[in-house]
């Protein structure tokens, strides 16, 4: 399994997981236009020499697919596994709104009565953070453990410790909220519609193509008392969906956590931490590549390495050893996957 950048020979696979995702994943619509175009804005990202002043304001977007390469003579729609991101900064070209969950306190001397009432504040208090989103594995590739999975969710952290100066300090992650039986999300039925006179889906639709401005425009200003939504609502609130659940699992693990932002739609949480503290960034180092032909069999993983070269030639993997002091071997059939030669650096992070 290989983890490399978006192509524009991807987009067919790209179309085909924003079909399957549904609603809810509002980073991936089932837009084709929509989609190519976000295959050029990642490439233009991933082309930028290390030395291009830009990179420090821009909102690039980093796309990587997840392909399987023991089905060489498959199609590449069928080889494509799943798909995860990573977007610079958010909010600059267009706002990023949460509400931020928050509590006003009053007291009455009278009554001798002291309440505290949730409340929901339109926020974009997450302006310039890095995000890491659009993470997906498709159904046929669910039955092999969790090792592509965690995969897909860790490549990002050592993507960006290989590139760091490419991103902020702080980095978040949106989790799909939760919806019922019937596929409706009782926090959006509650609160959202009744300023968005139009479907969820197509609400969720406008912001996945970036057209967010009627929320900025439609949505109160004012603070929302959640003891005013029903149960259901509030029960929606930092909640996620289920397939979310070992996605929101293993962000936690890297330590991420839940600091009182949701969706504004379906009130799913947003979890975020300082970008250096996060454990697969702390924890990962750079090693020389040492070949050897005698290695042992590349099939069982160990640890994640991911190159350090020019950006638009990423890889990313597991290798079947661990790395010791500066050094790590690989197997040839390791470094052709990789793309390395004797001597070349990794990034490399302990299963």
């Amino acid at each position: 399994m290989l983890i490399r950048p978006i192509e524009a020979g991807d987009l067919d696979a790209l179309h085909a997981i924003a079909i399957e995702t549904g609603t809810g994943f509002t980073s991936l619509p089932d837009n084709r236009d929509f989609l190519a175009r976000h295959i050029e804005e990642t490439r233009s990202a991933f082309d930028k020499p290390a030395d291009d002043p830009s990179l420090a304001i821009d909102p690039d977007l980093y796309f990587f697919v997840l392909e399987d390469d023991n089905r060489p003579n498959a199609p590449i729609a069928e080889r494509v596994a799943g798909c995860c991101a990573i977007e610079a900064r958010v909010g600059l070209d267009a706002p990023f709104y949460n509400y931020r969950v928050g509590r006003l306190a009053q007291a009455s001397k009278q009554l001798e009565l002291n309440r505290v009432i949730d409340t929901l504040f339109l926020s974009s208090d997450h302006t310039g953070d890095a995000e890491v989103c659009s993470l997906y594995l498709r159904p046929d590739w669910r039955t092999k453990g969790q090792r592509n999975g965690t995969l897909l969710s860790r490549v990002r952290w050592l993507f960006m410790a290989a590139y760091r100066a490419r991103f902020p300090d702080r980095v978040l992650a949106e989790m799909r909220g939760r919806f019922d039986d019937a596929d409706v999300n009782p926090f959006w039925q509650a609160l959202g519609q009744h300023f968005f006179p139009i479907d969820f889906r197509d609400a969720d639709r406008l912001t996945g193509l970036g057209q967010k401005s009627f929320i900025g425009e439609l949505m109160p200003r004012y603070p929302i008392c959640t003891a005013m939504l029903p149960e259901a609502a509030r029960e929606c609130i930092g909640a996620v969906h289920e397939q979310t659940k070992p996605a929101l699992a293993m962000l936690n693990a890297q330590g991420l956590r839940f600091e009182g932002y949701i969706d504004i739609f379906d009130a799913g949480p947003t979890v975020e931490a300082y970008l250096d503290d996060v454990r697969a960034v702390r924890h990962s180092r750079e090693v020389a590549v040492h070949i050897d032909a005698q290695a042992d069999d590349p099939a069982s993983p160990v640890t994640l390495a991911a190159t350090t070269g020019v950006c638009a030639d990423f890889r990313a993997g597991w290798v079947g050893r661990a790395a010791e002091d500066d050094g790590i071997v690989l197997h040839p059939e390791e470094a052709a996957r990789l793309g390395v030669d004797d001597g070349a650096q990794l990034r490399v992070l302990g299963d």
